[in-house]
């Protein structure tokens, strides 16, 4: 199952989201919230799961929309000490066949384009860049470049939610924590617990259930590290074609894409050459 990655991205509906009212919201204080997810325990809420499958099919019929994205991520060193790295997101796609994501952190800076034939990885302050031929669909680039060259799209999970790949059976603890606002806007909150990970997520009430954010919590490492995800949503983007064509700068050099086992992939042989 490929339910939530940490680079980051679960379900037939039977109920809808659960409604905010805000008589509700006011009387639960944030301790209240806390009481009432460690009363589930390992309890599979099914208002929580529905909502989940609600934000899931909503997401498959959006046919091209642009999300950009706040990314806090945390690495913990072997001293066990986490540090703590931020990066900004900015994707746009059109389904079954176009996207384009431009990653920007400190510490690199990435774009990834295609076009429904070919997939580029390019990094602007290397000037370096790689392309490969892609099959016909998002969610089958995303599983190719997983298995055969270990990258990881933006956002996958965004793709996946509502499809076969993201499995509930491995939920084990399902919990709706409550009303919340992220920026500005109103959200339920839900808690979930699967093998190895603790994730919740804040989905936007009305008829819009837009995940506005994500938190992952990796439960196999003692440090318990985090990867956090804010987004904010433009469900009509203005994009022409040219935005999925690459087309590489007077300077930049073309690198090769090395299968996994075979040698280097093409984003650790560019993390070598430059940022």
């Amino acid at each position: 199952m490929r339910i939530v990655s940490n680079t980051a991205l679960a379900l037939a509906a039977a109920l809808a989201v659960v409604a905010w009212r805000p008589g509700v919201a006011a009387a639960q204080a944030p301790d209240t919230m806390t009481k009432r997810v460690a009363r589930t325990g390992g309890a599979i809420d099914s208002g929580a799961m529905n909502a989940l499958n609600r934000m899931g099919v909503y997401l498959r019929t959006l046919q091209a929309f642009q999300v950009k994205g706040r990314i806090t991520s945390e690495e913990v060193l072997p001293t066990g000490e986490k540090i703590q790295f931020g990066s900004d997101v900015d994707l746009v796609a059109e389904r079954p066949n176009k996207l384009r994501a431009d990653v920007n952190s400190d510490r690199e800076h990435r774009l990834f384009i295609y076009d429904g034939k070919t997939f580029t990885l390019y990094a602007p302050r290397a000037e370096y860049y790689a392309t490969a031929p892609a099959p016909a669909t998002i969610n089958d680039l995303a599983n190719r470049l997983e298995d055969k060259f270990n990258i990881n799209l933006p956002f996958v999970d965004l793709f996946r939610w509502g499809t076969p790949e993201a499995d509930p059976v491995e939920i084990t603890s399902a919990a709706d924590v409550g009303p919340s606002m992220i920026e500005g806007v109103t959200c339920q909150h839900y808690a979930f617990r699967q093998r190895g990970l603790d994730w919740q997520i804040w989905i936007q009430n009305g008829e819009f259930p837009l995940p506005r954010k994500l938190v992952l919590t990796t439960t196999t490492d003692d440090a318990r590290p985090q990867h956090v995800s804010v987004y904010t949503w433009n469900l009509a983007p203005s994009v022409n074609a040219a935005a999925y064509a690459f087309q590489p700068p007077k300077d930049a050099k073309k690198i090769t894409f090395a299968e996994v086992g075979v040698g280097k992939t093409a984003a650790k042989a560019v993390k070598e050459t430059g940022r």
